[in-house]
């Protein structure tokens, strides 16, 4: 293995899961050499080609000489990933673990990869990758943070931090965060669709604005809807992590369950492509008979 700490050294790697992150990262980087791919959904492979990585048809075959993994995979998966992968790792190798999923979920996944003798590492990405990619702001924790750190750079990610050494801050800071984006996303999609429901949206958009004019509440709204209508349902399966923290923690995830029930639904309607307007998406939601 390389010396990760050495910024030149370009580590080989494997990504698990080739969605949107895993597809955004690897069409920036342009990993062309040493860089292969699994995906549960034998439909990514085309993609996969199209961004020079190699489509790996399981996932020993992607995990064979990696000494970098990326596990890209759904909330709901993280585990699963871990424990289906760690058997084909050799030894030593780095499982950046970069799903939003609750701390205690990344210490299980951790357990699985450590057991087979790879290092697990928990990452949290705290922006949305597009258009960020490669500049997306990443928190790194566990005991090979900073080695990990060294390889996540090596493979051009500009933006990365050690925040400990703990399986789980990251995740933590990652979702804490969260409950206040996607609840404040979760807020507006109901309030919009009350106020426009009464007749009374524009007087209660220039309301909010009386009070708060760094970006006009139009605006907010707009981009508010957007974000739960594109990435709704895997916003709700993040902040079902966020409701398992909350529990892990002894509080009561009162108004972020309520969060996953609108994300969710929101999500869930499909609407494509999406309106231009505020309005449109109102309309568009209202159409579709959403019930939260």
């Amino acid at each position: 293995m390389p010396d990760l700490h050495t910024p030149s050294a370009a580590p080989s790697v494997a990504l698990i899961g080739f969605g949107e992150a895993g597809s955004t990262f690897a069409r920036a980087a342009g990993w062309e050499d040493g860089a292969a791919a699994f995906d549960v959904n034998p439909a990514r492979g085309q993609a996969m080609d199209e961004c020079g990585v190699v489509a790996a048809a399981d996932r020993a075959a992607a995990l064979a000489g990696a000494e970098v993994v990326l596990s890209l995979v759904t909330a709901d998966q993280a585990i699963a990933a871990a424990e289906q992968c760690a058997p084909f790792m050799a030894p030593g190798t780095l499982w950046c673990d970069m799903n939003s999923v609750a701390p205690d979920t990344k210490r299980a996944a951790a357990r699985a990869v450590e057991a087979a003798g790879g290092r697990y590492v928990d990452v949290a990405v705290m922006a949305p990758v597009d258009p960020a990619r490669l500049n997306v702001p990443l928190l790194i924790a566990g005991s090979d943070a900073g080695e990990a750190m060294a390889a996540l750079n090596a493979l051009g990610f500009a933006k990365t931090r050690v925040v400990g050494h703990a399986i789980g801050q990251a995740s933590a800071i990652k979702l804490c965060r969260s409950i206040m984006v996607k609840g404040l996303e979760a807020l507006t999609a109901e309030m919009v669709l009350a106020a426009s429901s009464a007749g009374v949206l524009d007087e209660v958009l220039a309301s909010l604005d009386a009070s708060e004019k760094q970006v006009s509440w139009p605006e907010r709204a707009d981009y508010n809807l957007d974000r739960m209508m594109l990435h709704g349902r895997r916003r709700a399966a993040e902040m079902t992590e966020a409701c398992a923290m909350l529990r892990d923690l002894g509080i009561a995830p009162a108004m972020t369950e309520n969060t996953v029930q609108l994300q969710q639904g929101i999500g869930s309607l499909g609407i494509r492509p999406l309106p231009d307007t505020l309005r449109g998406k109102i309309a568009a939601i209202q159409g579709r008979e959403y019930q939260s």
